[in-house]
């Protein structure tokens, strides 16, 4: 499966799009834009983000959504993140950016091309929420950010190396850890020690968001998980979109640690319906939607291509 819907909210607000010649909402609107080119566009990143700004005094803006850029299976976000890095004294309230909005039928999440975001991130230290989806040409170095309260990495394959760089951050503002771990069809080239490497690095127990989603190897990072002891303090766990059987779902009903944990989301799963039954008998929120049969190729996780 693909990701096939645009993001409807960001930031807390109506997503609505921007493309060359668009007019802008009345002052003072609570919404986020999202920067859209097709894909017969002739503009570049920089004309439409210059054109954007022309239009949106660039103090107003706390949230930013890059949408599908041209040609994104073979381009990069370079130019709107060098775009912002030139106004980062213009935009002292942008707070939020999601780079990367896009569906399949713009471009598969893993032919997206990414690009470096250090000098994004040392740009804008009153950042708080980073999004981004795709993970092809993705450079991201261990870095220092104190603002920062949500990463969230979408792809269909993550490379340990940028998983890496993440437990060698310093982030002491996060909150929320959201990464789509994928299949090493499409780039994932971890496994479970990356896992405990970013585990023991990040101080979980700070978390309220720890999503692993999209993994391959989902039984095992449920294994992981239900030995921490920090594992009930998050308000959400979140393991959908991958390949969880009934091994990594007994593992957690059996932790001793899971008491106090606030919502657990396995959605798009391989569990049996007994040790659902068990899992919907937990007394707190358990999302158990899409329920998926193993077949004579295997599991799959929801979003590879």
């Amino acid at each position: 499966m693909t990701i096939n819907d645009y993001s409807e909210n960001f930031f807390g607000r109506k997503v609505i799009n921007f493309s060359v010649g668009d007019t802008p909402q009345p002052a003072g609107a609570d919404v986020v834009y999202r920067l859209v080119q097709d894909w017969e566009a002739t503009e570049t990143q920089s004309e439409l983000l210059t054109e954007f700004f022309s239009k949106v005094p660039p103090a107003s803006v706390e949230a930013l959504v890059i949408g599908a850029w041209f040609e994104s299976y073979d381009s990069s976000p370079q130019e709107y993140l060098d775009g912002l890095i030139a106004r980062r004294a213009e935009l002292p309230n942008l707070k939020a950016l999601f780079v990367g909005d896009m569906t399949y039928e713009d471009c598969e999440i893993s032919w997206i091309t990414q690009t470096s975001y250090n000098a994004l991130l040392d740009a804008f230290p009153q950042l708080e929420v980073l999004r981004i989806r795709g993970s092809g040409g993705l450079v991201l170095e261990p870095f220092k950010h104190a603002s920062l309260r949500e990463l969230v990495i979408e792809s269909g394959g993550l490379p340990a190396r940028v998983i890496d760089a993440v437990a060698a951050s310093e982030l002491p503002a996060l909150k929320k850890l959201e990464l789509w771990l994928g299949t090493d069809e499409y780039g994932f080239d971890g496994d479970i020690d990356t896992c405990k490497r970013l585990l023991a690095a990040i101080d979980p127990q700070r978390l309220e968001v720890l999503a692993l989603r999209d993994s391959e190897i989902a039984d095992e990072v449920a294994v992981l998980l239900a030995s921490q002891p920090w594992l009930g303090k998050l308000s959400l766990l979140d393991l959908s979109k991958g390949t969880l059987g009934d091994v990594g779902a007994q593992a957690l009903l059996d932790s001793p640690y899971l008491a106090g944990l606030g919502k657990l989301d396995l959605s798009h799963h391989y569990i049996s319906e007994p040790v659902q039954a068990k899992l919907r008998a937990l007394t707190f929120p358990v999302v158990l939607a899409d329920a998926q049969e193993e077949d004579e190729y295997g599991r799959f996780v929801e979003v590879g291509e």
